[in-house]
């Protein structure tokens, strides 16, 4: 394996202390992505630098000049706190030009814009749930055809940011005091989708055109009281303490027909390839109780800690997380030439 010479760019907030102590949980740290891809990529034996960023496109450029790095490790997830401007500093990487992991800007603009991504997919027949865009300062009318239970949610928000169960609406009233919520709170364009009803589903691929689909990964809700929503809320995915209380793991989903199995992975190559996605991406997905599949999300770049849904689906293929880490950069390499 050859060495490489690695800009891990993350964002200025999140930059890892350089020696975490042995006897430190890191775990619940924000930068603990961060942290995990830095160590282990040293650890390989590549020589990693990390460079915060927050909103000065000329630190990238400088560090390129003088580091003169073989690959820039993107883990940025906003820039100048827009989480959409994140593509723009890819598209900047592109006109360095530098070779840089992870999605290209045409997939991450398709993919962020949950309404476009939606439009997308409807155009190319992949199932989805019926929806409506509510913007900022305009009137809020539900479409006829929009029928309640609705789960309402930013456009453009990643990370389950402003969703708790409080975004299953089930009459008018819940839902235009929903809507108002969001635009006040988030300060972002709404989306109002139908609620599927069902097992939520999470699928990892690998590639460009040639892709490799990772095992099929549940959300699990063992304790949770009988009539709460099975949904991915910001507590769901990061509260620790929620998490152990009401039972929620991620796990393999094992009990999936080989025909179902086939459809699940069949669709989520379709969508990578429609949204142009490429580098690696998670599907979120719902599964209904009569096997019908919506694909709810496309997330390219998604979380890729040591112990998260990514890299646990990856090694339960058997790929290590230094293995996967190697293939990220081996396939930013490959688009470079």
């Amino acid at each position: 394996m050859k060495k490489l010479k690695i800009l891990c760019l993350a964002h200025e907030d999140l930059v890892p202390p350089e020696k975490v102590p042995a006897s430190m949980n890191f775990h619940n740290e924000d930068w603990r992505t961060e942290h995990y891809v830095v160590s282990t990529l040293r650890t390989m034996g590549h020589d990693a630098q990390v460079l915060g960023v927050r909103s000065d496109l000329g630190r990238i450029r400088g560090t390129v000049e003088e580091f003169k790095p073989d690959i820039v490790f993107n883990l940025l997830e906003e820039f100048h706190d827009q989480p959409l401007y994140d593509q723009n500093v890819v598209s900047y990487l592109e006109l360095i030009p530098v070779a840089y992991t992870g999605c290209n800007p045409r997939g991450m603009i398709l993919s962020r814009d949950k309404a476009l991504a939606r439009k997308v997919l409807m155009y190319h027949r992949i199932p989805g749930p019926d929806f409506a865009v509510f913007h900022k300062g305009r009137a809020v009318r539900r479409p006829k055809k929009l029928d309640f239970p609705l789960f309402v949610k930013s456009q453009i928000e990643e990370a389950s940011l402003g969703i708790s169960h409080s975004s299953i609406v089930d009459n008018e009233k819940d839902f235009l005091e929903r809507v108002a919520f969001m635009h006040e709170r988030h300060n972002t364009d709404v989306i109002a989708e139908e609620y599927i009803e069902g097992r939520e589903l999470y699928v990892g691929l690998l590639g460009h055109d040639r892709l490799t689909v990772l095992p099929i990964w549940e959300l699990v809700f063992e304790k949770m009281p009988e009539g709460t929503p099975r949904i991915a809320t910001r507590r769901v995915k990061w509260d620790a303490k929620y998490q152990r209380k009401h039972g929620i793991t991620s796990r393999e989903a094992t009990d999936l027909s080989p025909d179902l199995r086939a459809r699940i992975e069949g669709v989520c190559r379709r969508t990578y390839r429609a949204l142009g996605i490429s580098g690696y991406a998670r599907i979120d997905l719902r599964l209904r109780p009569n096997g019908e599949v919506f694909v709810i999300e496309a997330n390219p770049n998604p979380e890729i800690a040591k112990g998260e849904d990514f890299a646990d689906s990856a090694e339960k293929a058997g790929i290590s997380y230094e293995a996967l880490l190697q293939k990220i950069l081996n396939l930013g390499l490959r688009r470079a030439g």
